[in-house]
């Protein structure tokens, strides 16, 4: 849907919804009332995308646009009817890169996953029963694969408000539990199910990263690509905060090295500079240690005994101030499967409770022999999520032309 309001008429007016999700916030439309020009890919959506959200911003604020000037904040999200016969609604995700003209849409946010549920419910696109549970079966369109979203509905509406509290969010929120189906393996160029969760074969590579040299790595497929280093072997603890990080170039650029590093070997990237420049989203990078006391971003303290093992989780170029939804997937199949860098800090648990900067998440993963490999029936996990405005978004006329700036 399309109109030019009157006192703005070098401006498009498209209804939109800006919801929270888990610890990430985004901008989320039905699909079929974006502009026609943009509703498919490429460069014309991408440019949409990115002047919607206010990037490339060179003094990385997003302050012309709806973007948050973080990596957890600066996200979009197209959702859909689907015409699978396992699936009321699908979903496209979208990372807009802040400084650079980049929106990379090759993986899933697992936090804004928490939102599609009530999103689809309250935009009429899927049927719920006025009270009790809304069972919401949402396709992931970037990855293939199939998550269930079970949504709290009181008096014919979304239950948004509760007494579930999320570290990394201030305040509580209906609960929403999510279940990632078969999420081994990810693409569109792939049968359902037939990913690789070890894109090279094996629970643990050496990656020879330019100025770090061999680092041992578990490089694992489940809900994003992931790349799991020890703490130890990139010069870290596991209890580092975000500020400590995200204020030391170096540092971030060795860990972009390994991330890149892993993405080619998982086939992701044709080369590092490939993967630090058109594919910045995924594969993610984060590094794991054994438990140890720390103080999270609120200042709560966090103690060795009430985890199984510390993660920190880099997202765009920066430290992710709690722990994204994939990550914890990710981080759930690898500690319950023998030979990854992170099952020696677990012992194979079905449930793990990671220390993450703002405090702790548990992740739940159903994983099984299957003959010489693994099957990971799914990883369960809880979030929230919260509507927080409704009504309109504006952009400029000349990114909906083809010959605009967007184009």
């Amino acid at each position: 849907m399309v109109t030019l309001d009157g006192d703005s008429r070098s401006q498009a007016r498209i209804r939109a919804t800006y919801m929270r999700g888990g610890t990430s916030k985004g901008v989320f439309f039905d699909r079929d009332e974006l502009p026609a020009a943009v509703r498919e890919a490429g460069a014309l959506r991408d440019g949409f995308m990115l002047r919607l959200l206010g990037s490339p911003d060179p003094y990385e604020r997003q302050i012309d646009g709806m973007g948050g000037a973080t990596s957890s904040t600066s996200k979009v999200v197209l959702v859909s009817r689907s015409e699978r016969d396992d699936c009321d609604v699908e979903f496209l995700f979208g990372a807009v890169a802040i400084e650079r003209p980049v929106v990379d849409w090759s993986g899933n946010c697992g936090n804004l996953t928490a939102a599609v549920g009530p999103f689809a419910i309250e935009r009429g696109l899927v049927g719920a029963p006025a009270d009790g549970i809304a069972t919401i079966r949402l396709w992931q369109a970037n990855l293939g694969k199939r998550i269930h979203a079970r949504v709290a509905m009181r008096g014919g509406n979304v239950a948004e408000t509760g007494d579930f509290e999320l570290d990394g969010v201030a305040f509580a929120a209906g609960e929403i539990q999510l279940d990632f189906l078969d999420p081994a393996g990810s693409g569109d160029d792939q049968d359902e199910g037939a990913g690789a969760l070890f894109p090279t074969g094996a629970t643990r590579d050496v990656l020879d990263v330019d100025g770090l040299g061999p680092v041992e790595a578990t490089l694992i497929d489940a809900g994003n690509p992931t790349v799991f280093v020890a703490a130890g072997a990139v010069g870290l603890t596991g209890t580092e905060s975000p500020t400590e990080v995200n204020g030391q170039p170096a540092l971030l650029a060795r860990l972009e090295a390994v991330r890149a590093c892993g993405a080619v070997a998982m086939g992701l990237a044709g080369s590092v500079d490939e993967a630090t420049h058109s594919r910045p989203a995924t594969p993610k990078v984060a590094f794991v240690a054994a438990p140890a006391a720390y103080r999270a971003s609120s200042g709560r303290p966090v103690a060795a005994a009430d985890v199984d093992l510390l993660v920190r989780i880099v997202s765009m170029g920066k430290l992710h101030h709690a722990l994204t939804g994939t990550g914890a997937v990710a981080l759930g199949v690898a500690a319950a499967i023998d030979g990854t860098v992170v099952f020696p800090l677990t012992a194979g648990g079905r449930t793990t409770r990671a220390g993450h900067p703002s405090g702790i998440l548990r992740v739940g993963a159903d994983v099984r022999r299957r003959g010489d490999g693994w099957a990971v029936a799914k990883v369960s996990l809880s979030r929230s999520a919260r509507r927080l405005m409704d009504g309109w978004v504006f952009v400029p006329d000349g990114y909906l032309a083809s010959n605009g700036r967007g184009s």
